[in-house]
């Protein structure tokens, strides 16, 4: 995770101050790009904790197409309780997207429902991610392998329009490969979340597709760490990684939409504690 470190410090040290949305100010770069060769082990954050249940959760409930934030709950804690918090609770009780809710727990338009049920101008629901699936295993030398999440038509029906709004996969020599463009990237919180959360979903497919996993490829365009998040950077800049941990899937797990949470596991990960830093919502 050497990349991602070095980045945190170049943005600290060369970006430009800039109001945002949240009203909190970021420090950014616009543009940068890290590869992560999975056989190098797993990129799970080591210098403070990856919260690895929410990352292996929120990407089933992805692949699910579900725009219920209290399916993701019950993912996660195996129940729907409103008790229960996950990391979208807040998007989902934000006070600009309640009047547009239709139930309890309505995220909208969001990511999955794109990966799976775009709509067409006709009306038909097309299921990128199965489409995806089959030309990597009917066509692998295709160009056009590619998921997209931002639906210029739907935005405003999404209570967070995709911050990691497309991906494509490449296949070459036996090795599945994925290139990811986020539009929005928060350094500190959201980023390792998304290196680890697109490393997986490089290990699910390709192990449906019979291919060995081979680069994640992170493209980020407004690369920021907000300024209530500093102290948090600088801190985890003096820690130094650990070895990164390994991942293990159900080998029997051949079809995308049967992995479950006991499928997926994460061994031998050490980390260092857990760097407290409020979300920017």
């Amino acid at each position: 995770m050497k990349q991602y470190l070095d980045a945190l410090k170049y943005i600290l040290e060369d970006g430009v101050d800039r109001h945002d949305r949240t009203g909190i100010g970021t420090r950014a770069v616009f543009g940068m790009q890290l590869r992560f060769n999975m056989e190098d082990g797993f990129p799970a954050v080591t210098t403070k904790k990856l919260q690895w249940k929410s990352v292996a959760s929120e990407l089933l409930w992805f692949i699910q197409g579900s725009d219920d934030e209290r399916r993701l709950a019950e993912i996660l804690y195996g129940t729907k309780d409103v008790s229960k918090r996950t990391i979208w609770t807040a998007n989902a009780q934000a006070d600009y997207w309640k009047p547009k809710a239709k139930f309890e727990g309505d995220l909208g338009r969001i990511y999955g429902v794109q990966w799976r049920k775009w709509k067409s101008p006709n009306g038909k629901e097309i299921d990128q991610l199965a489409e995806a699936i089959r030309l990597i295993k009917e066509n692998p030398t295709s160009r056009r392998i590619i998921v997209n999440a931002w639906n210029p038509g739907e935005l405003q029906e999404m209570a967070l329009p995709p911050c990691h709004a497309f991906f494509q996969f490449f296949v070459a020599n036996n090795k599945l490969s994925l290139m990811m463009y986020q539009r929005s990237c928060d350094m500190f919180l959201g980023v390792p979340f998304n290196i680890a959360s697109y490393s997986l979903l490089l290990h699910m497919v390709a192990q449906v597709t019979n291919l060995k996993p081979a680069d994640f490829v992170h493209v980020l365009a407004d690369t920021h760490v907000y300024h209530n998040h500093f102290e948090q950077v600088k801190e985890q800049l003096t820690r130094k990684p650990f070895t990164l941990p390994k991942l293990w899937l159900n080998p029997s797990i051949k079809n995308i939409d049967d992995f479950t949470m006991e499928d997926i596991k994460l061994e031998n990960y050490q980390f260092h504690p857990q760097i407290k830093a409020e979300m920017a919502v």
